[in-house]
């Protein structure tokens, strides 16, 4: 296949929406549940709307190029925004609508938005959302059982008061698309530049080797609730429904979260881990895992109970299945391949606009992220082992901050951070992270995340960190998932047990953990123990508790309960 090819009629996520809007406009694009009912939007009817916040917007002063902020849930409203945003020539700068406080306006201000779309979120007050009075608000409908936006421009009047303009932007390939801060995993969030070509390159590749395969899928449905800031759920959901015409659903709540999905049965469906774990959890919780594997192995059994368990998640027209965002466990991989389900694991970067590597082949080995991805390379670093990237979408820097960029743009190559091998069939395997490895008091280096990924078989176990850089040995902090819930205290540690002692029985002599510290706090992104991804923050957890690791480590009992 000659790259030339590559180049050849791009299209940018706007320029696919005009072309739905044009050609099927009566055909539903977005559909927003309120109770039992659905509110759709078709084509058409989104890009009246969108029209008129353009005209919304530039009475309000912006001229092309400058920046507007959405802080949202996904919602029905935030993909308008988005489109109104390309509409009007401006640039995207969507947040997690998890952020607060301090954390919310240092992007807020590095940022430079000049206008905020905020809506649908948890929680809205003057010490919460700390948003600048140069900052214009234009705040969502409110939606039941989240807080009420109480300041700025109302979506409805806007929507009522202006009319839709015939003055609409073309942009270029080389104009600035979005800027997409970071989750933070490793520190201050950090505001990646895309431009129009990136997300227009991502199809083009897909386009071409179809090797994802969301061409192949007719009346593509999609359902949207992770955080449609985060690349994957901006490329996986919303730049691939406009490629494909395809149709995007919302969850109302989370305690709606599977009725929404039942009621949508999504042709593709992207989740990461933390997901899959929960809906592997409340099967087994209702079946156990060894009695289904009985059932599984039944012939004229085996098929309906699969078809009833794929429906009761939602998943049963689901084509496409994939994962990502974080390294999904091989025991998960495994079960939802015994449910005739193949998780596609997806693996890249913010700052690479999304995948460089997609576990799409059946054969693709459950600890392996995949092949990479047409057009695109990977490599390891010989001394670090660290994975350098490189791809027709990479980003153009980091808002403002030259320094970082250049630390991780070298030579066209995207430094990545992570360790990985890469096999003699090409199958590429992610290790860790460079900088998780640790030294103990012994002076002996610790790569934690092979350990990890063996305590988070444990039936009982949700998160795990395994730590103990002021300790002789390596300690594993973990919380426990909605299984420990109705056991007693001697039968989960009699579990967590056998896990140390399976653990400790393969790895090197100072490999070997001795202490389980069971960590009674549910870790969220709230108490600053996870990203808003669902990733731990490793440093967040050495921060609270490195006094405690020897002190942990002394103590005579194997499992402390903290």
């Amino acid at each position: 296949m000659e790259n030339a090819a590559l180049h050849q009629n791009l299209k940018t996520p706007i320029d696919n929406f005009y072309h739905w809007e044009k050609n099927t406009p009566n055909a539903i694009f977005l559909r927003q549940p309120f109770g039992r009912e659905w509110r759709n939007y078709s084509y058409v009817e989104v890009g009246q709307i969108a029209r008129k916040m353009v005209s919304a917007l530039r009475k309000l002063g912006l001229q092309k190029g400058d920046h507007v902020g959405i802080l949202s849930k996904n919602c029905c409203q935030w993909i308008i925004s988005d489109i109104a945003i390309m509409m009007g020539g401006f640039v995207s700068v969507p947040f997690y609508a998890s952020l607060q406080g301090e954390q919310l306006r240092l992007v807020i201000e590095n940022s430079d938005i000049k206008v905020l779309f905020a809506g649908k979120l948890e929680h809205w007050s003057e010490e919460t959302h700390p948003v600048p009075e140069s900052v214009k608000i234009i705040r969502f409908p409110h939606y039941k059982g989240n807080a009420k936006v109480d300041k700025g421009l109302d979506w409805d009047d806007l929507v009522i008061n202006n009319e839709p303009t015939n003055d609409v932007n073309i942009p270029k390939l080389t104009d600035l698309w979005t800027i997409l801060y970071t989750s933070g995993t490793t520190g201050i969030p950090k505001g990646v530049m895309h431009t129009y070509s990136n997300p227009a390159y991502v199809i083009k590749v897909e386009e071409l080797t179809h090797y994802v395969g969301i061409f192949k899928v007719p009346n593509q449905k999609y359902f949207s609730f992770l955080p449609l800031n985060h690349v994957g759920e901006r490329i996986g959901t919303q730049v691939n429904c406009l490629a494909t015409s395809g149709m995007i659903s919302f969850g109302e709540s989370i305690d709606t979260f599977i009725k929404n999905v039942q009621a949508t049965q999504p042709t593709s469906f992207f989740a990461v881990p933390r997901i899959w774990t929960k809906f592997y959890e409340g099967v087994t919780l209702k079946v156990p895992k060894k009695r289904l594997d009985l059932m599984f192995k039944i012939p004229f059994l085996s098929s309906y109970i699969k078809k009833k368990i794929r429906t009761g998640l939602g998943l049963n027209e689901a084509k496409i299945v994939a994962t990502g965002a974080a390294i999904t466990p091989s025991y998960l991989k495994e079960f939802y391949k015994s449910l005739d389900i193949h998780l596609i694991e997806g693996y890249g970067m913010t700052e690479v606009c999304g995948g460089i590597c997609y576990g799409v082949d059946l054969l693709t080995p459950y600890d392996s992220v995949g092949k990479v991805v047409p057009f695109c390379e990977i490599r390891i670093d010989p001394h670090s082992e660290e994975i350098l990237m490189k791809a027709p979408y990479m980003m153009k820097g980091y808002y403002k901050d030259p320094e970082h960029t250049a630390e991780v743009l070298k030579d066209g190559w995207m430094h990545s951070g992570d360790r990985g091998m890469i096999d003699s069939q090409g199958f590429v395997r992610v290790i860790g992270r460079v900088n998780d490895a640790f030294k103990t008091a012994k002076g002996e280096f610790v790569v934690p995340n092979p350990l990890e990924s063996v305590i988070e078989k444990n039936e009982f176990v949700e998160y795990v960190c395994v730590c103990g850089l002021t300790a002789p040995q390596p300690i594993a902090v973990i919380t426990l998932n909605e299984n420990a819930k109705e056991m007693e205290r001697a039968e989960i540690e009699k579990s967590l047990y056998n896990t140390m002692f399976e653990l400790n029985r393969m790895t090197s002599t100072h490999d070997k953990i001795t202490t389980f510290v069971v960590h009674t706090e549910p870790w969220t992104e709230y108490n600053g123990f996870l990203t808003p991804t669902m990733k731990v923050r490793r440093g967040n957890i050495d921060k609270k508790y490195r006094d405690y690791y020897e002190k942990w480590h002394l103590l005579p009992q194997e499992i402390v309960w903290v």
